[in-house]
């Protein structure tokens, strides 16, 4: 949520996994890169992802690849299936990419707002008369566009002290939690707004894609985000590896498992939960599909290109490190928009759950994409450390430069 169940970095980065062995996969026979073109390379996201793994203390899984127009794609991977495993993570695992759905989200209601079935000013007191309403929160003042840029202000129920307790404190007894939308959107009414929309500020919360999702149910005649997006996105797009579970804890394809080391040192594992079931949070997905969803998305296959652009209009944010380029970028309306040390910009939107995280990324014109999966193990990891270090593979990737 920065996954959908825990706060963008602190819960994150405290779920941890036990490991056995770490292997380092070679890549796949004919995508190594070598040839007349000397640019990025095999060897080259090996060497960076091996520095992502230093970063996070050795004790993370990482997989990674890059796939780029014309020319096969690049792949590595560092570590195992799960704790007590020798065999190597699988090439393309399936995993709760967090807040990454969020850019699955605001590509739907996107979507409803070029077919003219809502506007990004419209109120969310528009659509959801009376939701966004006490100690100070107001529906009136709010629109869809601050949903998705999160400028609204709106209370992040993720911080929620009796949420951050299930998590933390009694994740076993909450594991199968599928609490609806609504009452998450409670929890956050039962809080002050951070600010009032309008001022030029930002401040991420999962509240606001909780909102945009049923916004976006309401607009499209009461189908769930979930039938929005598997119809407008994965089916079109022939993404055979995500889906949304939903309450199922399950993950049906080759994934690893989650496991964390609890404050009393036993083993506990995340593998199977629901927690990460709404639209902030819900999808599962593979370094593969997330490749060729933001590939389509940056080259104007999901959009028309006024939403798109939409989509790209940023405002400053201030929760990640700077990149290598050493400007921020914005946010948008479920993108991030960063700028490479090579001109020009890349399109992201990372996620950080339970013990997993994601960080995909798409040149401007979708040509090239790279995603890091990263799964925690036996110790903390030092997050703007490891974003550092993906920051610096992505770069190297889409400006087709090789790693130092």
């Amino acid at each position: 949520m920065r996954t959908g169940m825990t706060t963008k970095r602190v819960i994150g980065a405290a779920w941890v996994v036990a490991l056995a062995a770490s292997v380092l996969g070679a890549a796949p026979a004919g995508a190594d890169g070598r040839g007349p073109h000397r640019g990025y390379s095999a060897a080259d996201l090996r060497r960076d992802l091996a520095v992502v793994r230093a970063a996070g203390g050795g004790d993370v899984n990482v997989v990674a690849r890059v796939d780029r127009s014309g020319r096969q794609p690049l792949r590595a991977r560092l570590g195992t299936q799960g704790l007590g495993s020798t065999a190597p993570v699988p090439w393309d695992p399936e995993f709760r990419i967090a807040s990454t759905s969020k850019t699955f989200t605001a590509v739907v209601v996107l979507q409803l707002a070029a077919e003219q079935r809502l506007s990004l000013d419209d109120t969310v007191e528009h659509w959801l008369p009376g939701v966004v309403a006490g100690h100070g929160n107001d529906g009136r003042r709010v629109t869809v566009r601050d949903l998705l840029q999160q400028t609204s202000g709106i209370y992040d129920y993720i911080e929620d002290p009796a949420v951050q307790d299930r998590i933390t404190g009694h994740f076993d007894d909450n594991r199968y939690d599928d609490t609806p939308p609504r009452d998450l959107v409670a929890v956050a009414m039962s809080h002050p707004p951070n600010f009032t929309p309008g001022g030029g500020r930002w401040a991420y919360s999962n509240t606001n894609y909780l909102l945009a999702a049923m916004i976006a149910q309401q607009a499209s005649g009461g189908r769930s985000w979930q039938e929005l997006v598997e119809h407008r996105v994965i089916a079109p797009l022939g993404l055979t590896h995500t889906y949304i579970p939903g309450a199922n804890p399950y993950l049906v394809g080759p994934h690893e498992r989650v496991t964390i080391t609890l404050p009393d040192g036993t083993a506990a594992d995340l593998t199977e939960q629901s927690l990460q079931h709404t639209a902030d949070s819900g999808v599962v997905s593979t370094p593969a599909d997330l490749d060729t969803f933001f590939r389509a998305l940056a080259a104007g296959k999901l959009l028309p290109p006024a939403q798109l652009a939409q989509m790209r209009t940023t405002v400053p944010y201030d929760d990640l490190p700077v990149p290598p380029a050493g400007t921020q970028g914005g946010y948008g309306l479920g993108l991030r928009v960063v700028p490479l040390t090579c001109g020009g910009t890349y399109d992201m939107h990372e996620g950080d759950g339970l013990g997993v995280y994601a960080r995909p990324a798409v040149s401007a014109d979708g040509s090239r994409a790279v995603t890091v999966s990263l799964t925690t193990t036996t110790a903390l990891i030092d997050q703007d450390k490891v974003d550092r270090a993906v920051q610096a593979l992505t770069d190297h990737a889409l400006c087709d430069t090789p790693a130092p």
